[in-house]
């Protein structure tokens, strides 16, 4: 079993590793020089979901991939609502010429830290049956069930698609230039190394470029919590228990 994977707080990668598998890091894969063609048995994709969509990369990546399997699925992790994003994805990836056999979401942890204080987020942790429902989905891939995205209505679309535009508009208009370095900073690197898209230096100062995809990895990592938001919720930061800030950094490392 081959699995790709995107992870910032370590969600993802927590339900990739419990799938098990041949573990492959998206952040990596993008710059390969040739992603023509991957071949197993059952081959998985792992990813968040930012403004009911797949992070940009993800996108991207699925673009360029190709793959033979005898079984393909995708999971989705969420923190509050997944607006259908699934019923699009799959829409997609089909006229990118890629069908998956079985598809699901699962509720996890949110971190968007501009909406969500991270305190209000872990008591809700107990009421999200996250290893119950994980559970049910890692038996239904290991039966190889079959799923398809439930058909949305007309006026769901609509709402999706106004709520999508809103969010998504709100992600793209430059989220790093909210990014606060206090004086806790150290210059660790840790920020630069759990970027997905290099889209950190650490010089004189910490350095924010326009290739962030909201991932807010640098934020909830960060070994002092120097890094802020102008607009966050809480101070409070988020990494999955089962997770280790190494295996982040050795999955988005970009550093070279």
């Amino acid at each position: 079993m081959t699995i790709f994977y995107f992870t910032a707080t370590g969600n993802c990668l927590t339900v990739a590793k419990r799938i098990g598998g041949r573990l492959m890091s998206i952040p990596h894969l993008i710059h390969a020089p040739n992603l023509n063609f991957f071949e197993d048995d059952i081959i998985g994709v792992v990813f968040p979901i930012y403004a009911f969509s797949p992070p940009q990369m993800v996108q991207d990546f699925l673009k360029k991939v190709n793959w033979k399997a005898e079984y393909s699925f995708a999971i989705a992790t969420y923190g509050n609502s997944d607006q259908f994003t699934l019923q699009q994805f799959q829409k997609e990836m089909e006229s990118n010429g890629k069908h998956f056999h079985y598809l699901k979401t699962l509720l996890m942890v949110e971190n968007y830290l501009p909406s969500f204080a991270m305190e209000d987020e872990i008591k809700k942790i107990p009421k999200k049956h996250i290893e119950e429902n994980l559970e049910k989905i890692l038996d239904d891939i290991d039966q190889r069930v079959e799923t398809a995205p439930k058909t949305i209505s007309f006026a769901d679309k609509i709402r999706s698609f106004f709520s999508k535009r809103k969010v998504t508009y709100r992600l793209n208009r430059g989220q790093a230039k909210s990014f606060q370095v206090n004086s806790q900073c150290v210059k660790c690197l840790i920020c630069e190394k759990v970027c997905p898209t290099a889209n950190i230096q650490v010089k004189e100062h910490v350095e924010f470029g326009n290739n962030c995809e909201s991932c807010f990895a640098c934020l909830h990592l960060c070994p002092h919590n120097a890094i802020h938001l102008k607009n966050e919720k809480s101070s409070k930061r988020w990494i999955h228990p089962e997770v280790k800030l190494g295996e982040i950094v050795a999955a988005n490392n970009q550093i070279h």
